[in-house]
C-alpha cells in the first residue's frame, strides 16, 4: 500500500491532486500547527494582469492553533466586500467566458455563497469537489483521527504503520529536507518520490503567457471535463527513485 500526506489546502494546485491520485490512501495532516503565508487558506488564479491570490481571512487565534482549530472571519457576510463574494466575482469576470465555466459554475457558486466557519471543513469540501471532477477515488484519512505520535519522520512512520502502508510517497517540497528515509527503511517502509510534470494548457489572457502552479480550478475552468486527460495523459502511476 502506498500512502501520501499533506496539510489541507484551499483550492489546491495540480501537484497536490497528483500526489493524492498516486497514493492508495491520502492523509490530510489537519492536526499540524497552522502556518501563515502558506496555502492552507489561499491560492492563486489568473486575472488579466497576472496571478492574484484568493485568500480566506481567519479569526485571530493562538500561535499554537492547529489547522483544524482555525475559524474563518466572516465579517460582512452577505455583502459585496465579503471575501467569498469578491472571490466569486473574480471568477465570474475573469473565467466567465472560459470553456469550462458553465460546467463547474453551479458548484463553485455554492461554495462561495455558503457561510463557512471552519477552514478545515471548507478545504475538505473543495477537495471533495476536485476528487469528483477529476475522478480521484483514493480514500482520505484525517490525521487527527489517528492519534499520531512523534514529529517529522517519526510521525510519518507512525501513520504508515497504523495504516499498514509499506511505501511512503513524498513530494519534493519542504518534507524532503527532513525526511529520514533510512529510518523508514529500517521499519520496512520504502520511500517513493513524486514525479509531476505540470501540464501546459490553453488559458484565458493568452497574451500574458502561461502561468503554472495556480489553483486547480484554473485547469478545469479553462479546459472543462477533459481536464483529467490533460493532467494525466496516460496513467496515474508513480515512479520511485532513490534519494
Amino acid at each position: 500500500m502506498i500512502v501520501a500526506a499533506h496539510q489541507p489546502a484551499f483550492l489546491p494546485w495540480l501537484g497536490y491532486l497528483d500526489k493524492l491520485a498516486k497514493a492508495d490512501v491520502f492523509v490530510v495532516m489537519d492536526d499540524l500547527q497552522y502556518e501563515e503565508q502558506n496555502f492552507q487558506n489561499r491560492n492563486r488564479i489568473k486575472l488579466n494582469d497576472g496571478a492574484r491570490w484568493i485568500t480566506v481571512p481567519l479569526l485571530r487565534g493562538r500561535q499554537t492553533d492547529r489547522i483544524c482549530d482555525k475559524r474563518i472571519d466572516n465579517t460582512g457576510f452577505g455583502g459585496r466586500h465579503h471575501w467569498a463574494h469578491r472571490a466569486w466575482r473574480s471568477l465570474e469576470v475573469h473565467y466567465g467566458r472560459a470553456p469550462g465555466f458553465g460546467h463547474y459554475a453551479p458548484a463553485l457558486r455554492a461554495v462561495f455563497s455558503r457561510r463557512w466557519e471552519s477552514l478545515l471543513e471548507l478545504d475538505l469540501h473543495v477537495l471533495e469537489l476536485a476528487r469528483g471532477w477529476l475522478g480521484i477515488t483514493r480514500p482520505i484519512v484525517r490525521a487527527s483521527s489517528l492519534n499520531l505520535r512523534g514529529a517529522k519522520t517519526a510521525r510519518i512512520l507512525d501513520f504508515c504503520e497504523k495504516l499498514g502502508a509499506k511505501v511512503y510517497l513524498s513530494g519534493k517540497g519542504g518534507s524532503a529536507s527532513y525526511l529520514d528515509t533510512e529510518l523508514l527503511a529500517n521499519h520496512g517502509v520504502t520511500t517513493m518520490w513524486q514525479r509531476f510534470a505540470h501540464p501546459v494548457y490553453p488559458q484565458r489572457y493568452a497574451g500574458a503567457g502561461f502561468v503554472s502552479h495556480l489553483a486547480f480550478i484554473d485547469l478545469l475552468l479553462n479546459v472543462g471535463p477533459e481536464a483529467h486527460a490533460v493532467l494525466w495523459p496516460s496513467t496515474h502511476s508513480a515512479e520511485g527513485t532513490t534519494p
